[in-house]
């Protein structure tokens, strides 16, 4: 074992006592293991912990839909037996007849602690459909892999969609069992939730110090220097910049077939963005904007974790492309993530003014003070959520 036990290595350790003589029903996908690097439904069944059905978020249960926003379809699996339901398709929140016959239902998925991962919206809807009906809801908590720092706007609740559902600051700071708790109070007060802490985890380590598996929690998700910078970097999702999909390093890498990485990356810099570094790139991703085109840009280097903000690394990206390729830089239109009215931009930043004001070239710095600003204030929520400490 490592030095962090997870929620699922406290219940692999006792036998998964709290489990004996229930119905189960799971929610995982593929970065759902144990410090053993076992899959939690292998260790549950190998505990004869009985499961009823398992419960996949986007990208399923193993992680098999490359891209984003590819919906998929539930099955039996052929090797367990169990029935497998998609929560990213047809349903994005567990239907009655899912749930019939389980008297608990365990959710171990791997967040990397920014609003629009869907996993944690996943969560809240599968605690808002098991309120009422009394079925029990079993958190194990895993670690924040970019630890406890906040930052960015708070989502305005009339740019709610499932990249942010609920009012949080666009890197938040919480774990899986931190956001249920604090779903639990400001939203499903009627849930039946437990939370399974982990055992020696501090919110200031790096992931690579809790001896935790890094398993992707998704296909683009391949690091956790990827998480790092995703709070950030994943506003390009709203735009006709290529994020890195299709490469080794999403996120990470970005740019477009219309941009010069050198000039690109010179402006960038210039505009001294805490704790980064943007290096000239050209690249081709595989897949998904500008597929199989060469494109310029750059690849965000963090220089020093401590000072890193994600959201001005992204932000900087956003107002350099708009200035030096007015004629060929897009916002998306939508659809996007289940949203057919608002701008993907919108949705993702949680509201219409950052785009404004970007559109308007407004100082870099005000814009991020302004959002910081609604994270401080959003503060004493997230703190009465911690179990960590501050």
């Amino acid at each position: 074992m490592g030095r962090v036990l997870s929620g699922l290595d406290r219940w692999v350790a006792d036998g998964f006592v709290a489990l004996r003589g229930l119905r189960v029903g799971l929610v995982c996908n593929q970065a759902s293991v144990s410090s053993r690097f076992i899959h939690v439904l292998d260790e549950m069944l190998a505990a004869s912990v009985d499961v009823r059905a398992a419960f996949g978020p986007q990208h399923g249960i193993w992680g098999h839909t490359q891209d984003n926003m590819i919906e998929w379809e539930g099955y039996r699996d052929p090797r367990t037996g169990i029935p497998f339901h998609s929560l990213y398709g047809e349903h994005r929140e567990p239907t009655p007849e899912m749930l019939a016959g389980l008297d608990v239902l365990v959710i171990d998925l791997q967040d990397v602690g920014s609003r629009y991962y869907t996993f944690m919206w996943t969560l809240a809807l599968c605690m808002k459909a098991c309120a009422p009906l009394g079925l029990r809801v079993a958190v194990l908590d895993r670690p924040n892999p970019i630890g406890g720092k906040v930052e960015g706007g708070v989502l305005d609740p009339g740019y709610a969609s499932f990249v942010g559902l609920h009012p949080l600051p666009a890197r938040h700071g919480l774990t899986m069992g931190e956001l249920a708790l604090l779903f639990r109070r400001r939203h499903y007060p009627r849930s039946l939730l437990e939370v399974v802490p982990m055992h020696g985890w501090v919110r200031e380590m790096r992931f690579e110090e809790t001896g935790v598996p890094w398993a992707l929690p998704s296909p683009n998700m391949p690091t956790p220097d990827t998480a790092l910078v995703y709070p950030g970097l994943c506003l390009l999702e709203g735009t006709n910049l290529s994020e890195g999909r299709g490469t080794t390093r999403p996120f990470e890498m970005f740019g477009a077939p219309w941009l010069d990485a050198w000039r690109f990356c010179e402006e960038l810099n210039s505009l001294n963005v805490p704790g980064a570094w943007f290096r000239p790139v050209v690249f081709k991703p595989t897949f998904n904007k500008h597929a199989e085109r060469l494109c310029g840009g750059g690849f965000l280097h963090v220089t020093d974790r401590s000072s890193f903000h994600a959201m001005h690394a992204g932000l900087a990206v956003l107002r350099v492309a708009l200035r030096q390729a007015p004629n060929d830089f897009r916002w998306n239109p939508p659809p996007y993530e289940y949203e057919y009215e608002k701008l993907p931009i919108e949705i993702l930043l949680g509201n219409g003014w950052v785009r404004s004001a970007l559109e308007s070239d407004e100082p870099l710095a005000s814009i991020v003070q302004r959002l910081d600003e609604e994270a401080s204030e959003f503060e004493p929520e997230l703190a009465d959520a911690r179990l960590y400490g501050t």
